[in-house]
C-alpha cells in the first residue's frame, strides 16, 4: 500500500466554505469533465474525446428577480439600439418579432409563444443563424416580390448603399435569405443616366415601405451631404407581372414639400421658410431616422423622423395624399398622442411599425438608433428607452417604456458578470460590472450590481440586492470589469476590479481584500483598496486569474487593446504570481504576447476578453477568449498549447441545424464581451456566461457530441473512492497502479500527485475545509479519470 503523505495546513473547521469560489470570476477553472466523468461511469482514457463535438448551448442558467418580476427573458443580453420587424420563424403561421441591435450588429429573434394568460415573447437564439452574418447598421424585413413572405433589406458593408436578400424557405417552411443584389438602384432617364445608386448614407436609416399604395415597398431616404436634407422619394416600378424586378425611378427629390433643419432639433422647412442659423457647438456625426406610418388613421403616411443629438421624435401629419404627401408646420406634432406627449428617448430615436402585442395590428415601437454610443461620450443610459405605442384601431396608446427590456436583464451597456458565494449560505452569488446611470440620472459612471442567489443548490434564483454594491459609482469610473478571486489565498474571495477614471486615460488594476471572518459574508472596504503594481495601463483591460504554472497560486491574464513603447506585445498578457512579498508587488510580466493569438486575418484582435476553465471535461483547463470581432475562441489545454496557441470557433450548438457553429452574438468595433465560467446549479458542471455590450448577458450550458473511444473507458481505468461523502480518511482503489492528485473545483492543487503509483491509496481530509473536492487518477499509460468527492 501505497501512502498519499503530505505536510499538512492546519485550518480550523469552518462552515461549509464554497471552495470553487476561491478562484471564481472570469478565469475560474471548473471540472466541465465530471459530466463526462458520470456518462462513463467515471472514467475516460487520455485524449479519446473529439473536440470538435464539444461546445455550449444556450439554455437560462438561473431565474433572475428584480423587485417583484421574475424575468422572462432574463439571459437575453440586452438592448441598446433595437430595430424591430416581425416574420414567422418557426413555421407555425403566428408572426413572430425580429429584432437588429444597430449598435452591436446583433440578431436577437423572439418567438411568439402561447401560454395559459395569453401569448408572449420568448427569446430564441437559434434563429438568428437563420440570417446573414455580416448584417451591418440596419435591417427590414419587407415583401418586395408579392409572395407573401417577407423579405430582407439591410446596409451593404460601408453602411451607405441597400442589399437586398430574397425570402426563400427551406424544406420545413423556416426563412432562408439569398442575396439578390449588392447595391439597389434606380433607373435616372437623363443624358448622363443609367442605373444609380440609392445612397442611403452610413449613419442614416430609411423607411421601406410602401407609400404610393400599390402593394410595392417604395424607399424614403434622406438627401445625402447636406446640412438641411430634403427627403427623397423612391417609387418601386416593378411590373404587375414581374412584382419582384426592384426597378426604382426618383419620384421625389423633396418628398411631401419638407427639409430637416439639420442644426436643431424638431426643425423643418416647409415651403420658403428658411433655416434658422446654426449656433455655435461642437461637431458631432449626423444621422437621420426616417419612419412612415399612419399615425392618424386617415389611410396616408405621416412622417416620423429623428436624428442624432437630438431626442424627441418628430411626427409630421401628412395633410396630403397617399400619391401626393403634404407637410406644414401646423402638422408638427399634431397627432394623438404626440401633441400632448412628446416620444422621447435618450438620443436619435427611430420608429418601427411591428404587431408586438399579437392583435395583427402594426403597432409603433419607438427607440434609439445609436450607431455608437462612444459619439455621445457614452452619455446614453439605454435601460429604459424602448417606447411601445399600442395601436388601439382608433388611434395610438402609449404602453410602456422599457417593451422587451423589462422582461430581461437589461444594466445599460457593458456588462461584465463574476460570480462567489458573497452571503456565506453555501450558494453561489452574482456580482455585475456595468455602464449606467442611477434611477435620478446624474453622471454616467460604472457600478457594480448584486444579485444574491435566493434559491437552492440545484435551483438557483439571482434576486436583485443593489445596483451600487459597495457605493462604487462614487469613485466615478469607468468600464468597470470585477473578478471575485481569492488573491490572497485565504480561502475566501477577493474583490479585483479593472477600470480608469472619467477624467484619465490610464487603466488600473484594483484589489479590495475581504477582511470577513470564515464562514461569515464578505466585508470589503473600497477606502482600503489597493493597486497592482507593474501592469500595462491601458484603458478596457479584461481581467481573469488562473494558476497557468501549475505552481499553487493565482496567476493574472490580461487582456489588453493596443500597446505603447513602454508596454509592447499583444493582446493578452500573462503575469505570474511568484507567491511571495508584497501582494501588489506578486504579478511579474511572463509572457506580453501570450499565444501569439490573431484573428483568421492575422490581425491582433480589439478589447480580448480571457476565460478559464475544464471546458471540454479532460481534467486540465482549457482558454476562451472573446473579442470585438464577436469571435469567440476556444483553446484546448492552455499549458500545452504551442508557442502560437491553436484554437477553434465552432462552439456554440443549434437546435435547428443539430450542428455546432460559430458565435452569433453580434460583432462592432468597440464591442465589448466578457465570457466568465461557474457552477451556479450544484451540477458539478460549470455554465459559460458571456457579458454583453448591451448590458445584459447570455448564459450557456455545455454541450458534448459523441465521444469515442476504442475501448470502454470505465473498464480501462475502474476507480472506487470511499467513504464519500468522508470526513477525516479517504480510500482510493483502482483496477490498475494508478497515481493521485486532489483538486478543489477551481482546479487548484489541493494535494500534488503521489510519486508513487499503485493499486490503493489513503489519505486524510481532516484539515481540509468541507467542499467539492476532485480526485484525479493517472495510470502509468497515462490514461486519467477523475471523481468527485465531498469532504464534511
Amino acid at each position: 500500500m501505497s501512502a498519499m503523505r503530505f505536510v499538512r495546513k492546519l485550518k480550523p473547521k469552518r462552515k461549509k466554505l464554497v471552495m470553487k469560489d476561491a478562484l471564481s470570476g472570469n478565469c475560474a477553472w471548473k471540472l466541465f469533465g465530471l459530466l463526462l466523468v458520470v456518462a462513463l461511469g467515471g472514467s475516460r482514457p487520455a485524449a479519446s474525446q473529439n473536440n470538435a463535438s464539444f461546445g455550449f448551448e444556450f439554455r437560462p442558467a438561473a431565474k433572475v428577480v428584480q423587485g417583484t418580476d421574475t424575468l422572462r427573458n432574463a439571459w437575453a443580453g440586452g438592448l441598446n439600439s433595437p430595430q424591430f420587424s416581425n416574420l414567422d420563424l418557426n413555421a407555425d403561421q403566428q408572426p413572430d418579432l425580429v429584432v437588429f441591435d444597430r449598435i452591436t450588429n446583433r440578431v436577437l429573434p423572439f418567438l411568439s409563444v402561447a401560454t395559459a394568460t395569453g401569448r408572449v415573447w420568448q427569446f430564441a437564439p437559434e434563429y438568428a443563424a437563420l440570417f446573414p452574418a455580416d448584417l451591418n447598421s440596419w435591417l427590414v424585413l419587407r415583401d418586395y416580390d408579392c409572395d407573401g413572405r417577407p423579405d430582407l433589406f439591410t446596409a451593404d458593408a460601408s453602411g451607405s448603399n441597400i442589399r437586398v436578400f430574397r425570402h426563400e424557405p427551406d424544406t420545413q417552411g423556416r426563412p432562408t435569405f439569398r442575396l439578390v443584389t449588392n447595391l439597389l438602384t434606380y433607373f435616372d432617364p437623363g443624358p448622363l443616366g443609367g442605373n444609380i445608386n440609392i445612397a442611403v448614407g452610413g449613419y442614416n436609416m430609411p423607411a421601406i415601405e410602401d407609400v404610393d399604395g400599390d402593394g410595392r415597398p417604395d424607399v424614403l431616404s434622406p438627401e445625402f451631404g447636406t446640412a438641411t436634407p430634403s427627403i427623397y422619394y423612391y417609387r418601386n416600378i416593378s411590373p404587375a407581372n414581374n412584382c419582384g424586378a426592384l426597378r426604382f425611378e426618383l419620384a421625389s427629390r423633396a418628398w411631401g414639400g419638407v427639409r430637416i433643419c439639420g442644426h436643431s432639433c424638431a426643425s423643418f422647412l416647409f415651403g420658403d421658410d428658411q433655416c434658422r442659423p446654426a449656433p455655435a457647438r461642437p461637431t458631432h456625426t449626423v444621422g437621420y431616422n426616417l419612419g412612415a406610418f399612419d399615425v392618424d388613421g386617415d389611410g396616408d403616411l405621416d412622417l416620423l423622423a429623428g436624428r442624432s443629438n437630438c431626442p424627441d421624435l418628430a411626427v409630421l401629419r401628412n395633410d396630403g395624399t397617399r400619391t401626393l404627401a403634404r407637410f406644414t408646420a401646423a402638422g408638427l406634432n399634431a397627432p394623438a398622442p404626440f401633441h400632448s406627449q412628446p416620444a422621447r428617448v435618450p438620443n436619435q430615436p427611430a420608429a418601427y411599425p411591428a404587431d408586438v402585442n399579437f392583435d395583427g395590428r402594426p403597432d409603433l415601437v419607438i427607440a434609439p438608433n445609436l450607431f455608437d454610443n462612444r459619439d455621445n461620450d457614452d452619455t446614453v443610459d439605454t435601460r429604459q428607452s424602448v417606447l411601445l405605442y399600442r395601436n388601439a384601431g382608433s388611434g395610438l396608446v402609449r404602453e410602456q417604456p422599457d417593451f422587451l427590456q423589462s422582461s430581461m436583464l437589461d444594466l445599460s451597456e457593458q456588462a461584465a458578470p463574476t460570480f462567489a458565494d458573497l452571503d456565506a449560505d453555501g450558494l453561489v452569488d452574482m456580482l455585475v460590472g456595468a455602464v449606467s446611470r442611477g434611477p435620478a440620472g446624474g453622471p454616467y459612471r460604472s457600478v457594480l450590481h448584486y444579485y444574491r442567489n435566493v434559491g437552492t443548490r440545484l435551483q438557483p434564483i439571482f434576486r436583485l440586492e443593489t445596483d451600487d454594491y459597495l457605493g462604487l459609482s462614487g469613485r466615478r469610473l469607468a468600464s468597470v470589469r470585477p473578478v471575485l478571486v481569492d488573491l490572497n489565498e485565504d480561502g475566501r474571495p477577493d474583490l479585483v476590479y479593472a477600470a480608469f477614471g472619467l477624467t484619465s486615460s490610464v487603466g488600473t488594476l484594483t484589489y479590495v481584500l475581504n477582511t470577513a471572518a470564515a464562514g461569515q459574508p464578505a466585508a470589503f472596504n473600497l477606502s482600503a483598496a489597493g493597486m497592482l503594481a507593474n501592469l500595462s495601463p491601458q484603458r478596457y483591460a479584461m481581467p481573469c486569474f488562473a494558476d497557468v504554472d501549475g505552481d499553487g497560486h493565482p496567476d493574472l491574464l490580461l487582456g489588453i487593446t493596443g500597446s505603447s513603447a513602454a508596454f509592447p506585445g499583444g493582446p493578452l498578457r500573462y503575469y505570474r504570481n511568484t507567491g511571495t512579498g508584497n501582494l501588489a508587488q506578486r504579478f511579474v510580466l511572463q509572457n506580453n504576447d501570450f499565444g501569439q493569438l490573431r484573428t483568421s486575418t492575422g490581425e491582433i484582435p480589439s478589447y480580448l476578453s480571457p476565460a478559464v476553465a475544464d471546458f471540454d471535461g479532460d481534467g486540465r483547463p482549457d482558454l476562451l477568449t472573446a473579442d470585438a470581432g464577436g469571435n469567440v475562441r476556444f483553446f484546448a489545454d492552455l499549458r500545452s498549447q504551442p508557442a502560437a496557441f491553436q484554437g477553434r470557433t465552432n462552439l456554440f450548438f443549434s437546435a435547428l441545424s443539430q450542428q455546432f457553429g460559430p458565435a452569433r452574438w453580434g460583432s462592432s468595433f468597440y464591442m465589448r464581451l466578457v465570457p466568465t465560467a461557474d457552477d451556479v446549479n450544484g451540477d458539478g458542471v460549470p455554465e459559460l456566461f458571456l457579458g454583453q455590450e448591451t448590458g445584459g448577458i447570455s448564459s450557456f450550458v455545455s454541450r458534448r457530441g459523441t465521444v469515442t473511444a476504442t475501448q470502454s473507458a470505465a473498464a480501462v481505468l475502474a476507480l472506487r473512492v470511499y467513504p464519500n461523502p468522508a470526513t477525516t480518511q479517504v480510500s482510493v482503489e483502482a483496477a490498475q497502479p494508478v497515481r493521485l492528485t486532489l483538486l478543489d473545483l477551481t482546479g487548484r492543487l489541493v494535494r500534488a500527485e503521489t510519486p508513487e503509483a499503485a493499486h490503493t491509496h489513503q489519505f486524510s481530509v481532516a484539515d481540509l475545509p468541507p467542499g467539492i473536492y476532485l480526485v484525479r487518477a493517472r495510470s502509468l499509460n497515462g490514461e486519467t479519470t477523475v471523481r468527485r468527492l465531498q469532504v464534511q
